[in-house]
């Protein structure tokens, strides 16, 4: 089955489970977004609450990404949130292996594997360069290199750490040059962003810079402006 492709340089935000992004805060961020992809031309997915996916596709038309599957068929699997589920409703792909939900090698290659077998997108989190190198081998459309001690701050991956940026793009691309590289981890401005893609990524994945933003159209604008 063929997959989806999104347009680079990517932003991907992760709504997480924060009450500001929750229903109508959703929405909030969602209308923000669509907004300032149709100003800037720049791709921004979304990646909410299982509860959020179907609406945002619905009445937003903007890229969406599950935060979470589990690699199981239809059937008895109360709780889990099979893959089936989200393609329905509406999602583009999922997020496999972030910071706050991490998995074991073997059942990231099973996410990425039955992702790419539905024709949905795989954006695998990764913490260090030794762990992108086993990821890109796996061949998903996405690693994303977040530093776990930069999640949620006001210091950038590219500002504090541009060499495991610089050394995670070389070890992809001789890993799987196919495989698109994103960074994550304190991203806040329009300065990280345009300094990670210089660095040679494709795009970054943030959370709480546009979610807890009083005018998240502001915080996304400012991030795609000199891309």
């Amino acid at each position: 089955m063929k997959q989806q492709s999104l347009k680079t340089p990517l932003v991907l935000v992760n709504l997480k489970c924060y009450t500001e992004s929750i229903g109508n805060g959703a929405h909030r961020i969602a209308r923000a977004a669509r907004e300032i992809m149709d100003e800037s031309g720049v791709t921004i997915a979304l990646a909410p609450l299982y509860t959020d996916i179907h609406p945002i596709n619905h009445h937003y038309d903007i890229p969406v990404f599950a935060q979470h599957v589990d690699p199981v068929d239809p059937g008895a699997h109360t709780g889990r949130m099979p893959l089936a589920a989200i393609k329905s409703a509406g999602a583009i792909g999922s997020l496999v292996n972030h910071s706050e939900y991490r998995l074991n090698v073997a059942d990231i290659e099973k996410n990425v594997s039955a992702l790419k077998g539905a024709g949905l997108l795989s954006c695998v989190c990764s913490n260090n360069v030794a762990t992108t190198a086993a990821l890109a081998a796996l061949n998903p459309n996405y690693v994303a290199i977040e530093p776990p001690e930069l999640i949620g701050g006001k210091i950038s991956v590219s500002e504090a750490n541009p060499d495991i940026i610089t050394d995670s793009v070389d070890v992809v691309r001789k890993i799987s040059p196919a495989v698109k590289v994103l960074t994550g981890a304190g991203i806040h401005s329009g300065k990280c962003v345009k300094t990670a893609v210089d660095l040679g990524t494709d795009g970054v994945l943030l959370a709480s810079s546009v979610v807890k933003a009083e005018d998240p159209a502001a915080v996304l604008r400012d991030l795609v402006s000199l891309l």
